[in-house]
């Protein structure tokens, strides 16, 4: 799973709803995402409202939502990995409110994930996906923190 020569790294994009202040989950977040190589960046919004940044062309959006798809680590990577590959400039992973997301903005997806069925508080979410996010990037280096069967 190599980037082809000459494509650009992907911007992996956090948009999330909800400020996550200073607490022990913001470390969590900001240690995962500090490891990664790939260009990152968070975007807090309030809980209703805010402005959404305008997406570049060739944006993915992945809204993490209970009834997407479960995906295992290899999977997820391979995912990343491609949209890498086919040129794909920014992979945003949306985090919405309490109350999720709407039928449109699911319908307008690229991609909803899932970390179970289980709904997990937003900020947990944040650090989980920070650190698939690394795990993802990690697999995709060949570095050994992913460890499989």
């Amino acid at each position: 799973m190599r980037r082809r020569p000459g494509t650009p790294e992907l911007l992996l994009h956090v948009v999330a709803r909800g400020r996550i202040g200073r607490s022990p989950e913001a470390e969590l977040v900001d240690r995962y995402l500090k490891r990664i190589v790939w260009p990152t960046k968070v975007t807090e919004l309030p809980d209703t409202g805010g402005r959404i940044p305008d997406a570049p062309p060739q944006t993915r959006r992945v809204l993490l939502d209970e009834r997407g798809e479960v995906m295992g680590s290899l999977a997820f990577a391979q995912l990343i990995g491609r949209w890498r590959d086919d040129g794909v400039r920014e992979a945003r992973f949306m985090i919405g409110a309490a109350d999720g997301f709407d039928d449109a903005a699911r319908a307008e997806a690229d991609l909803l994930f899932s970390f179970g069925r289980a709904t997990w508080p937003h900020l947990l979410a944040r650090a989980m996906l920070a650190e698939q996010l690394f795990r993802a990037t990690s697999i995709l280096a060949n570095h050994p923190y992913h460890r499989e069967g």
